[in-house]
């Protein structure tokens, strides 16, 4: 089949299809005698476990280890449930994180009760002085570490 049937048939982006053969996620096809890129039922699989890993919001990097695996089915699976344990702590922290800012989200919505004027407004009044107050971004990526969710 040609990519865009590889696409049609899973749902996926051409150019997603591109970057993950650039990225060693899917193998390189064939090639046609016309040089177009020919897929087989290989790639489908491969394609839908990639896609299902994303969906569950794992990291390319985390995806390169579990293919490693599913492409060594005589190998120990351990370093496969330390990834994943790995990865439900990442979603963890990132609810606690969620709901951190749901928490200040619903304590800015409560600075303005009513409809008034926008010059009045507790929520802009409240975003303007705490945008004066806050670092600037480079400063706060400067230690978010590499390759967290």
């Amino acid at each position: 089949m040609k990519i865009s049937e590889l696409a049609s048939a899973t749902g996926t982006p051409v150019e997603t299809i591109r970057y993950y053969e650039r990225e060693g996620l899917l193998a390189a096809p064939e090639r046609a005698d016309n040089n177009y890129r020919v897929y087989g039922p290989a790639h489908v699989e491969r394609l839908a476990f990639v896609r299902h890993c994303r969906n569950l919001d794992m990291t390319l990097d985390e995806i390169r280890v579990l293919l490693r695996y599913k492409d060594a089915p005589q190998a120990h699976c351990g370093e496969v449930n330390a990834l994943l344990d790995e990865h439900i702590g990442h979603v963890a922290q990132r609810i606690r994180e969620l709901r951190s800012l749901e928490k200040a989200l619903k304590e800015l919505r409560r600075q303005c009760g009513q409809s008034q004027p926008a010059r009045d407004c507790g929520i802009l009044q409240e975003l303007s002085q705490s945008a004066r107050q806050v670092p600037s971004p480079r400063s706060q990526l400067a230690g978010h570490p590499k390759g967290s969710h």
